[in-house]
C-alpha cells in the first residue's frame, strides 16, 4: 500500500498575506540564470479528446522538456484562445483536432484573440494534426501556413534544406514511424527547413517542417508526431524544443540548457518497480536550500509562487489552518511515523504570522506541544480541534494568550496501530459539525452513548463530541476532504482514487434492512497524475495518485474563473506536485476531469502533502521535503516500525517548506470580522473560508439582533459571481441548524424558505428540502411544489430523501411509479437509490397504518408495461412500485437487492 509521510493534512483555512504587485519578483525567479543561458518557458499546450491521444503525447514529453527548461500546462478548453490567458504564457503549442473554432460563435473572437496575440508578439507552435484545426476560420490557416490534406504512413528520415536557420543549426533530423503529411493551402511566406522525401506517385519532396513570421510573433509548424513512436523520439523532442524557444524569441534555440545543479550522496534507498522490487538505490540526491529547490518548481501561466516559511520557522508541517485572523496555524511532527507516543510526544501546534505585510511569516508561536503524531486541526466554536489517534482533542485558549490552557479529550477510538491511516482531513461544515476523513486504521469506541465502528471514509462530529456519525467508506486509505461553495461533498482517497463525491450518506441505506452501500467509486476520469521529472519512487499504482493527499475546492476569487468553485487539488507527494480535477456536474453525480498539475518539482525532495485554498484566495502548500516520503509496505531487507512504516535513517526530521500560488492578479483582502454587523456581511464573501469563519463566529454568539440580521439576508438572497447565493444559503444553516436561533427566528425563517422553495435559486430549495421539518407540510411542499421534476439534479435527490423522512402519503407512491419509467431518471447514479429510499419508508408507513394488504399481488394482473390502473388502490400502486423496482436489477445489484428487502418484509 503506498504512503505518504504524513497522515493528512487539510482543515479549515485562511490567512490575510500581503498583497503583492504582478511585477514582483516571485521565489522561483529569485536566482535567475546567467544572462547568456535560455530562460525557463511555460507554454500551454492545446489538445483534444482525439484520436492523437494529446493528453497522453503531452505526457510523454513532458519530463524530457522539463529537463531543458521548457513546461507544458495542458488544456483542451478553447477559452484558453482569450487575451489574458494566452498572454500568460510564452508559447502556446497547438496539437489537436478542433474542427471548429467556433461551435459555440464565439470562433470570431478567438481567432481575433490568437492572432492579435501572435501579431504582438505571441508564440505559436502548431504540431502534426494543429494544420487540420479550425477549419472554419481562414485566418488560422494562414496563420500556420498551410492546411493538411491527405496522408499515407510509413518510416521516412526527413532531410534539413535550410541547415541555416537557428533551429537546424546544429540538428541533422532523425527517423521514425509517422503519418506522410500532404498540405495545401500553402502561403508563400514560409521559411520551409525540412522536406520529406517523396512516396508513391508524388511529384517531389514535401514541405514537412517550416516557420512564418506574424507581425512581432513567431509561427513553427512540424507534420511530425502521429503518435508514441514519435513523440518519445530525442530527436522529435530536440525539434520541438528547438521550434518553442525559436518561437518565443530565442535566436539560438539549440543551445544546451544548464545542469541542473543536483548533487547526490551514498544511500541505501528501496526501488519498487511495476513488476516488484528492484534492485536498491545506492544513492540518493542532496536537499537544496528553499531559492535553489524552487528553480526546480513550476506553477501554471498566470501564477507565481512565493514562499511563506521555511526552516527553521517551520519543520515538518503536516497539516494546517488558519483562524478569524488570517493566522497560520500548522501542526509539526517528528513523532511521525514510528515515535508515536501515548504521553509526552515531540510533536506541536504552532502560529505563523506575517506581521509586516511582506508575505513571508515573520513569527512563531508554540500554541500546544508535548503532542505525538497530530493529523489535522480546525477552529470549532470552543477552540482549536486536532485529531491526534486514539483521541479528538479540543486545546481551547480561554485567556487569548495564544496558548492552549487545556487538553480536553472529545471523544478517542481511533486506532493506532498505523501512524498513516489515522484522522485527518478536519474542516468546520455549513451544518456546525466537524468533518473528516479517516483511513483504513478506522474507529472503534463509544461516542455520545452510542458504539461506532467502521474503517477508511468520510465521518462528521458535533464539536463538543457528543456525536459522531460515519457518512460513507471509501475504497482504500483515505487523506482527501473538501466541500463545495453549496456545501456538496467530495475527497479522494491515497490510492487509485483520485476523487470521489458523497451523495448519500450511510444512515439513508441504514434504514432498510440489508441495503448496504458499500464504499464511494472514483469520479475522476484518469487517476494518473503528471510528473515533470523522471525521479519518482512509488510502491504501487505506478504513475498515478500512490499518496493521494487532500482534495480541498477552490473556493474563493483571486485565480482565474474557471477555477471558481470547480477546481479540486489533489497532493501527489511521491510525484512532488500538486494535481487539479476540475469537477463537472452529470446529473445528481459528478464527474472529474484531469487538469494536470497547479504545482510541480523537479526537486525530488519535494513531497507536497496539502493544498488549501487560504484567506487570500490564494492555494498554500505544506512541502513536507523528505526524500523519503514511503511508508509502507516494508521492503526486502528493512525492518517494520511501531507506526507500520519502514524503518530508514534517511527520514528527514529538519526541514520543511510552505508555498503559496499566487495569481498574477494579486491576492483578495480579509473582511472584517470585529463586530456582529462586519460577520453578518461576512458570510456574502467571495472566499468561502471568510464565510464559514463568520458562520462559526455567529453560532457561538446567538441573540435576538443575531437572527433578525440573518433573517434579512435570507428574506432578500443576492447571487454571487458562480450564481449562488451564499448570504442565505449561511443565513439559512444558522437559522435552522444547532446554532440557537430563537423560537420565532426559526419559525420565520421556515416560512421564508417555504418561500424559496418555489422561488428561482436552487441552492435554495434543495436547502428547504434538507432543512426544514419532516413532517406533513414538508410532502405538500414537495409534491405540490413540483420539486421531484425540479430542473435541478440535485433538489431532486433532496426532494426523494426528505420523502424517505416525512410521513407517508399515498401521493408519493404515484410520483415514485411515474419517475422510475423515466430512462433518464433511472440511468442517474444517485436517483433511483433515493428512489428506493423513500419507497422503503413509504412501505414502512404503509405497514403501520394497516394500508399494506399481503395479497392479492397486483403486479401479475397490470397491463404489459407494468402500469397499475388509476383506479387501483394506492396500496396496490405501491405493490407496483416495489415490482417496478424489482425489474430494475440491470442498473445496480443493490437495486435489485433492495426491492427483495421490500418484498420480503410483507
Amino acid at each position: 500500500m503506498a504512503a505518504h509521510q504524513a497522515l493528512l493534512l487539510l482543515a479549515a483555512l485562511t490567512l490575510g498575506t500581503a498583497n503583492h504587485d504582478a511585477g514582483d519578483r516571485p521565489a522561483t525567479e529569485a536566482a535567475e540564470q546567467a544572462a547568456d543561458a535560455p530562460r525557463r518557458l511555460k507554454v500551454w499546450f492545446l489538445g483534444d479528446r482525439g484520436h492523437h491521444q494529446p493528453a497522453a503525447r503531452a505526457a510523454e514529453v513532458q519530463a524530457p522538456l522539463a529537463a531543458r527548461g521548457v513546461d507544458l500546462f495542458y488544456r483542451e478548453d478553447l477559452d484558453l484562445l482569450q487575451p489574458g490567458a494566452l498572454e500568460a504564457a510564452d508559447a502556446l503549442v497547438v496539437y489537436a483536432n478542433h474542427d471548429l473554432l467556433g461551435a459555440d460563435g464565439r470562433g470570431g473572437e478567438r481567432a481575433a484573440a490568437l492572432l492579435e496575440w501572435v501579431r504582438g508578439g505571441g508564440a505559436l507552435v502548431a504540431v502534426h494534426c494543429a494544420s487540420f484545426c479550425f477549419r472554419d476560420r481562414e485566418e488560422y490557416v494562414g496563420l500556420v501556413g498551410g492546411q493538411f490534406l491527405r496522408h499515407g504512413a510509413g518510416t521516412f528520415r526527413t532531410e534539413v534544406v535550410d541547415g541555416e536557420h537557428p533551429i537546424t543549426q546544429g540538428y541533422d533530423g532523425f527517423e521514425s514511424w509517422d503519418e506522410t503529411y500532404v498540405h495545401h493551402l500553402l502561403s508563400d511566406d514560409r521559411r520551409v527547413l525540412e522536406q520529406r522525401p517523396a512516396q508513391g506517385d508524388e511529384a517531389g519532396p514535401e514541405d514537412w517542417t517550416w516557420t512564418r513570421e506574424e507581425g512581432e510573433g513567431r509561427v513553427f509548424y512540424t507534420a511530425w508526431g502521429h503518435d508514441s513512436r514519435t513523440w518519445t523520439h530525442e530527436g522529435f523532442q530536440d525539434l520541438l524544443v528547438r521550434g518553442i524557444r525559436w518561437a518565443t524569441g530565442d535566436d539560438a534555440p539549440g543551445k544546451a540548457w544548464p545542469e541542473d545543479g543536483f548533487t547526490y550522496r551514498e544511500a541505501r534507498v528501496p526501488n519498487y518497480q511495476p513488476a516488484g522490487q528492484g534492485r536498491v538505490h545506492d544513492s540518493m540526491q542532496e536537499p537544496l536550500e528553499p531559492a535553489a529547490s524552487a528553480r526546480h518548481h513550476v506553477v501554471p501561466p498566470g501564477m507565481r509562487l512565493e514562499l511563506f516559511a521555511t526552516e527553521p520557522l517551520v519543520t515538518k508541517a503536516i497539516a494546517q489552518c488558519w483562524d478569524e485572523r488570517g493566522r497560520l496555524w500548522v501542526a509539526e511532527t517528528v513523532d511521525y511515523p514510528n515515535d508515536r507516543k501515548d504521553a509526552g510526544g515531540g510533536d506541536r501546534i504552532v502560529i505563523l504570522e506575517d506581521v509586516d505585510g511582506d508575505g513571508r511569516a515573520d513569527t512563531r508561536t508554540v500554541y500546544a506541544e508535548g503532542l505525538s503524531v497530530p493529523t489535522s486541526l480546525v477552529h470549532g466554536p470552543d477552540g482549536l480541534i486536532v485529531s491526534q489517534a486514539p483521541a479528538m482533542l479540543l486545546l481551547p485558549d480561554r485567556d487569548g494568550d495564544d496558548r492552549a490552557d487545556e487538553r480536553i479529550e472529545l471523544f478517542r477510538g481511533w486506532g493506532t496501530g498505523d501512524t498513516h491511516a489515522g484522522p485527518s482531513n478536519l474542516r468546520y461544515g455549513f451544518d456546525g459539525w466537524i468533518w473528516g476523513t479517516v483511513g483504513y486504521a478506522g474507529f472503534n469506541g463509544e461516542v455520545g452513548g452510542v458504539q461506532h465502528r467502521f474503517g477508511s471514509g468520510i465521518y462528521r462530529f458535533r464539536p463538543d463530541g457528543s456525536a459522531l456519525e460515519s457518512l460513507r467508506a471509501t475504497t482504500n486509505n483515505t487523506w482527501g476532504l473538501g466541500l463545495s461553495e453549496e456545501g456538496l461533498v467530495f475527497g479522494s482517497t491515497a490510492n487509485g482514487n483520485a476523487s470521489v463525491h458523497l451523495g448519500i450518506p450511510n444512515r439513508v441505506y441504514e434504514r432498510l434492512r440489508g441495503w448496504s452501500p458499500g464504499p464511494l467509486q472514483t469520479i475522476a476520469e484518469t487517476q494518473r497524475f503528471h510528473p515533470v521529472t523522471e525521479g519518482v519512487r512509488q510502491v504501487d499504482f505506478h504513475g498515478q495518485y500512490t499518496a493521494g493527499a487532500g482534495h480541498a475546492l477552490y473556493t474563493a476569487r483571486a485565480f482565474p474563473e474557471r477555477y471558481w468553485n470547480r477546481a479540486a487539488f489533489v497532493s501527489g507527494p511521491t510525484g512532488h506536485l500538486v494535481g487539479q480535477l476540475f469537477l463537472e456536474p452529470d446529473g445528481s453525480h459528478y464527474r472529474a476531469r484531469d487538469g494536470w498539475s497547479l504545482f510541480a518539482s523537479r526537486d525530488e525532495w519535494c513531497a507536497p502533502i496539502s493544498a488549501e485554498v487560504g484567506p487570500d484566495g490564494c492555494v498554500w502548500i505544506l512541502d513536507w521535503y523528505n526524500y523519503i516520503v514511503q511508508h509502507n509496505p516494508t521492503p526486502r531487507g528493512f525492518d517494520n516500525g511501531p507506526g507500520n512504516a519502514y524503518v530508514t535513517p534517511l527520514r528527514d526530521k529538519t526541514h520543511g517548506r510552505i508555498w503559496r500560488v499566487v495569481p498574477e492578479g494579486g491576492t483578495t483582502a480579509a473582511p472584517p470580522l470585529a463586530d456582529l454587523g462586519q460577520r453578518v456581511a461576512a458570510l456574502e464573501d467571495g472566499n468561502l473560508f471568510w464565510r464559514l469563519s463568520a458562520q462559526r463566529l455567529l453560532a457561538r454568539a446567538p441573540g435576538a439582533d443575531r437572527d433578525a440580521a440573518l433573517l434579512r439576508m435570507l428574506a432578500e438572497p443576492r447571487v454571487d459571481a458562480v450564481g449562488l447565493v451564499p448570504g442565505a444559503l449561511h443565513a439559512a444553516h444558522l437559522l435552522l441548524g444547532e446554532a440557537g436561533a430563537g423560537e420565532a427566528a426559526r419559525l420565520e425563517a421556515e416560512r421564508l424558505l417555504r418561500l424559496h422553495a418555489r422561488g428561482p435559486h436552487a441552492v435554495l430549495r434543495r436547502l428547504a428540502c434538507e432543512l426544514l421539518p419532516r413532517d406533513a407540510a414538508l410532502t405538500d411542499l414537495v409534491l405540490e411544489g413540483r420539486l421531484l421534476d425540479d430542473a435541478a439534479p440535485r433538489v431532486r435527490l433532496a426532494a426523494l430523501l426528505a420523502l424517505a423522512e416525512t410521513p407517508g402519503d399515498t401521493r408519493v407512491g404515484i410520483e415514485l411509479e411515474r419517475l422510475l419509467r423515466e430512462p433518464s431518471f433511472v440511468e442517474d447514479r444517485w436517483l433511483p437509490e433515493a428512489a428506493l429510499a423513500a419507497a422503503a419508508h413509504l412501505f414502512t408507513a404503509y405497514k403501520r397504518l394497516s394500508l399494506f394488504h399481503p395479497a392479492p399481488r397486483p403486479w401479475a394482473a397490470t397491463p404489459a408495461d407494468g402500469r397499475p390502473p388509476a383506479s387501483q388502490p394506492p396500496r396496490w400502486r405501491s405493490l407496483a412500485l416495489v415490482s417496478r423496482c424489482s425489474q430494475m436489477g440491470g442498473h445496480t445489484e443493490r437495486l435489485l437487492l433492495a426491492a427483495n428487502s421490500f418484498l420480503s418484509a410483507r
